[in-house]
């Protein structure tokens, strides 16, 4: 239940925010809104204010605002299709950009009241585990090292690392020293930064993490009941050995795991002053193909808040970062390097709603608002229906300096609703087959 209302709140939210967006530019231009819609279908309650019906509909995946004159061509002022096309693109855009908008806002309010961000972000740069084959690896950084300089910028902790090389690398990869301490020796390493793409996050170094079990899966997807779950490894469990071999970190307990290439393994757990042995057979990851047990790391986090005018430039630039990364994600599905079966629909949506909503109310909001942003970017796109499809023929009809065709206007509507309809059956389908772990 507490899922569901997460869900209806959510998505009722924005949905009401999306069409205020276009509802004011179309009162800025006087045109005469007849409906604001939160919802489709079947009016469950509605109230005629002035000019317009302010109602919310039985089907609550959507919304809509009616505009006078929007089907049919009038010479009224008050007539949306009586407007230059620049004002119709506006009216169109108004949506979008109202959750682009509240995305900002949202975020800003949560970097305001404070977002839990890992413990060893504010310790200093101490590395715990170099990845096989990485950037790390190759400069000749060691598990031990501790980073005192990038460049020109000094590091006094790990979150810091992530701005030094984005400060090296504003122009693109850029050669540098960088300063480490290793075993009370101050050693110089000449490197070439990467230039990170947008939401790429590691370098091939990580902090020093204890070998215990923050979490654990009961299933993952494309896997199904997960392999840790089933044996009744629980978080608390400190992993003290694998297949006989000693486990310091939590990046040595992965490394074996991987190495067991899918046999059975054999894991000696502390749980309080109880010592268990358990054997477990791993699961292949579906897209690595890597053993895995479906258990993650326990990280000690702390609560970080910011003065509202840095939260705020920290908003944008997380908005910004997040805007990329979609668009990225939606390149990748085109050409095939992101997988179709990633897409979530109100299943996922509801799930992600209900989970952030447990954890409180500055995890909800966080969650609020990046789905605010897939809406607003979902409907830029040039697609029949959708605001970008609105925008696009406005556009061409600006080029041409005539309307287009009315028969054409109506075939556009047909395939948009067509696209949208076998979209969500896809996305619909694809939640069941994630539900039931395939």
């Amino acid at each position: 239940m507490e899922t569901i209302l997460a869900f209806l709140v959510l998505v009722g939210f924005l949905i009401w925010f999306h069409e205020l967006g276009h509802f004011l530019f179309a009162k800025l231009f006087g045109v005469r809104v007849e409906v604001f819609s939160v919802g489709f279908g079947p009016a469950l309650v509605a109230k005629r204010f002035g000019e317009t019906i302010y109602q919310v509909a039985a089907i609550p995946l959507g919304g809509y605002v009616k505009l006078y004159g929007e089907e049919e061509r009038l010479e009224d002022p008050k007539a949306f299709s009586s407007k230059p096309n620049w004002q119709k693109i506006l009216i169109a855009f108004g949506g979008p950009l109202f959750n682009i908008i509240l995305t900002v806002v949202l975020l800003t309010v949560v970097f305001t009241a404070g977002v839990e961000v890992p413990k060893y972000a504010k310790e200093p740069a101490v590395v715990g585990y170099v990845e096989e084959n990485s950037w790390a690896s190759k400069v000749g950084i060691r598990p031990g090292d501790r980073i005192i300089k990038i460049g020109d910028v000094e590091i006094k902790s790990w979150e810091e690392i992530r701005q030094a090389v984005l400060k090296n690398t504003l122009e693109g990869e850029r050669k540098v020293n960088i300063l480490i301490e290793r075993n009370g020796k101050l050693i110089t390493l000449e490197a070439t930064l990467p230039k990170l793409e947008t939401g790429q996050e590691s370098l091939g170094i990580n902090p020093p993490l204890e070998p215990v079990v923050g979490r654990v899966f009961e299933k993952m997807p494309g896997v199904g009941p997960a392999p840790a779950y089933q044996v009744g490894i629980r978080p608390g469990d400190r992993i003290l050995e694998i297949n006989g071999v000693p486990v310091n970190s939590w990046y040595e307990a992965v490394k074996l795991i991987r190495e067991s290439k899918g046999e059975p393994i054999k894991l000696k757990l502390k749980r309080g002053d109880e010592i268990l042995e358990k054997e477990v057979v791993p699961a292949l990851h579906p897209k690595t193909k890597l053993p895995v047990l479906g258990i993650a790391p326990r990280v000690e986090t702390v609560k970080e808040s910011y003065p509202v005018g840095e939260a705020a430039l920290m908003a944008l630039n997380r908005t910004k970062e997040l805007f990329l990364l979609t668009f990225e994600v939606l390149g990748g599905l085109i050409t095939g390097a992101v997988s179709i079966k990633t897409l979530g629909g109100p299943i996922a949506i509801a799930q992600f709603a209900g989970q952030a909503a447990q954890s409180g109310v500055i995890p909800y909001l966080s969650s609020m608002a990046f789905i605010s942003l897939q809406l607003g970017i979902f409907n830029l796109l040039p697609l029949p229906v959708l605001d970008g499809g609105l925008i696009l023929l406005f556009l061409i009809e600006s080029i041409r300096r005539r309307p287009l065709p009315d028969k054409f206007k109506e075939y556009w509507q047909k395939v948009g609703f067509a696209l949208i309809i076998s979209l969500m059956a896809f996305v619909v389908i694809n939640d069941l087959l994630r539900l039931v772990g395939k």
